[in-house]
């Protein structure tokens, strides 16, 4: 049997997506930028794709532009309103759990003359509305909190948190990208300038993402080039992609209830077996506020790359943290900064759920996962210390 438990690291594209994008492989090849009418058949694709996901998130098609990623989305709103900013302040604020495309960013920022304030949270992940109004001031010109954290699921109250910023005069951006299969995320009831998505965490393709921009708000060019996405942002449309994101978003939506059913009761009954039959082990995140498909636990006397590849070995794919950094050795920066101990935090591993999982393949990950648990500790001298070696999973 072969599972898959990383659907926070990407998503299958949709048949449905696919059968939608195949024209624009071929037969509608046209350049949509081009004024001759191969140009303007696909040029109203885009624009149909524009509208149907501007509906969807309650903006204006002319707010909203088309990225390479989630990662350059992120990328331009924190750079390009920076910089574009600078003369009002050097002050921005982000949450101490962003993904790495806005951690690098603002580190960019940092060594290029910007103050920059990373907001703690608390065990659970949790950015604190009173910590961000004890920080914010009036060379505050950016606010950047994603609505929900992509390794344990937690969903931050990016309507409050916009709110406090916009009392100092400071504009608000999110990374929305792992909250947009699971939440009905709408521009103006979270009160955002900003908001950054990805097709492929909703079951679109690779390569394609978002960035809305609140008409009024300027912001620096990321990418300069041609005349593309009304000027702001250079390079060829990805027409096939664009109207696979905006497919891909409008059945998410469309099946988004029942979707989230099933994938929460495959991750409450998962969560419940681990807890309940796996000693030493700690669940990460938030019970009340989070999406329905992550689960992350640290297992303790125990190394993630290690649960890692025998889980691997066993058909079953899973993540150590982000897929953005999975390359890296070093313990996850959301957790530590949950408070997880290093040491514990050395064997994280992320299960993140999807549509077309079945409790069965819950069931058979939970036996291999006692059985993995079982053979590391074996293995391990802590464990010996503390159990003397004679606790077997």
């Amino acid at each position: 049997m072969k599972v898959y438990l990383d659907h926070a690291a990407t998503t299958p594209c949709d048949k449905r997506v696919v059968e939608a994008m195949l024209p624009y492989f071929s037969d509608e090849f046209g350049n949509a930028d081009s004024q001759h009418f191969f140009g303007r058949d696909t040029a109203k694709a885009v624009a149909d794709a524009r509208e149907t996901i501007s509906q969807l998130i309650g903006c204006k098609p002319n707010e909203l532009y088309f990225t390479g990623s989630g990662t350059e989305a992120d990328n331009w709103a924190v750079k390009g309103v920076a910089l574009h900013r600078k003369d009002k302040g050097n002050h921005i604020i982000i949450s101490a759990i962003e993904h790495h495309a806005v951690l690098t960013a603002a580190d960019w920022l940092e060594n290029n003359g910007f103050v920059v304030t990373r907001l703690p949270v608390d065990s659970t992940g949790l950015v604190s509305v009173s910590d961000l109004e004890k920080v914010i001031d009036d060379q505050t010109t950016l606010v950047s909190v994603m609505y929900v954290n992509n390794e344990v699921g937690t969903i931050q109250p990016i309507k409050q948190l916009a709110d406090v910023a916009h009392r100092y005069g400071a504009l608000f951006h999110s990374d929305c990208v792992q909250a947009m299969p699971y939440l009905d995320v709408n521009v103006g009831q979270l009160g955002v300038d900003l908001l950054s998505m990805s097709a492929h965490k909703f079951y679109g393709p690779k390569g394609v993402g978002a960035l809305y921009i609140r008409n009024g708000v300027k912001l620096d060019k990321l990418i300069c080039g041609g005349g593309q996405e009304r000027s702001q942002r250079g390079g060829t449309t990805n027409t096939p992609a664009v109207v696979g994101m905006a497919k891909a978003l409008e059945l998410s939506r469309g099946e988004m209830d029942k979707n989230n059913a099933h994938i929460a009761a495959l991750r409450d009954h998962f969560v419940d077996r681990v807890l309940k039959e796996i000693p030493y082990v700690r669940f990460n995140g938030n019970y009340e506020h989070r999406i329905p498909s992550v689960a992350n636990f640290s297992f303790e006397f125990v190394e993630g790359e290690g649960i890692l590849m025998l889980m691997d070995f066993n058909g079953i794919a899973v993540s150590s943290g982000s897929a953005c950094s999975s390359g890296s050795l070093d313990p996850s920066h959301v957790l530590l900064a949950m408070g997880v101990p290093i040491e514990i935090s050395h064997g994280s591993i992320r299960f993140s759920f999807g549509k077309d999982n079945t409790m069965e393949e819950v069931d058979y990950t939970v036996e291999k996962l006692k059985d993995t648990i079982s053979k590391l500790r074996e293995m391990s001298p802590l464990f010996n210390v503390k159990t003397g070696g004679t606790y077997n999973v």
